[in-house]
């Protein structure tokens, strides 16, 4: 493989048993679907970038997990791609054991589905808005941001702790931005707040 990062290297090491043939595994098919891809460390995570943040892995105490950053603008043809509650863990799910994972062959297509957005500059869907007289879809976590909060215990037990609508004013505030930097930016900071116990208006309370 090509454009390796050394910190991948050492943050696969560290993870646990179960995590690092899956680490292993889903890192080479990423290189495999993009060869010019370049790794990189966000937010304590593995990151895979070509022509902007393509995908990411992580490993827990009991899971790992692997998401396309454009997941909800990809075909899915094969229904791989998790829903709901299922998706605050990543576009596959839990992650367990090699097992878990979809064909190689589905996998480096979906990778491939994600390089092409890419290269053609989609933006990410970040505002649906509904039509007349229909009630607006419930607010959902972005699944990036989740995979920040497990990464920070402190951050992650305050936003627990927060009430409704105390989450929801973080979770608008993502999902008003207008472009994907700015996303990142407000996420990056609304992290540093919730792990101090910070709500999003604490600077007027």
């Amino acid at each position: 493989m090509e454009n390796t990062d050394p910190s991948i290297d050492a943050y696969i090491a560290k993870s646990g048993d179960f995590a690092k043939p899956v680490l292993t595994h889903l890192r080479e098919l990423v290189h495999q679907a993009c060869p010019d891809v370049v790794e990189t460390i966000k937010w304590g995570f593995p990151f895979f970038d070509y022509k902007g943040t393509l995908c990411n892995m992580a490993a827990f105490k009991e899971h790992a997990s692997f998401g396309f950053w454009k997941a909800a603008m990809l075909k899915d043809e094969h229904k791989v791609i998790a829903k709901g509650d299922d998706a605050a863990a990543g576009s596959l799910g839990k992650i367990y054991t090699l097992a878990d994972l979809p064909s190689d062959e589905i996998l480096i297509a979906y990778i491939k589905e994600a390089v092409v957005l890419n290269e053609n500059g989609v933006k990410v869907t970040l505002r649906v808005n509904p039509k007349p007289a229909v009630a607006k879809p419930a607010l959902v976590m972005p699944p990036e941001f989740n995979t920040m909060l497990e990464g920070n215990s402190m951050a992650k037990m305050h936003f627990e702790e927060f009430s409704p609508s105390k989450k929801k004013e973080y979770i608008e505030w993502f999902v008003d931005a207008k472009s994907e930097a700015t996303k990142q930016k407000r996420m990056e900071q609304a992290l540093e707040w919730i792990s101090e116990g910070k709500s999003r208006h604490w600077k007027y309370q």
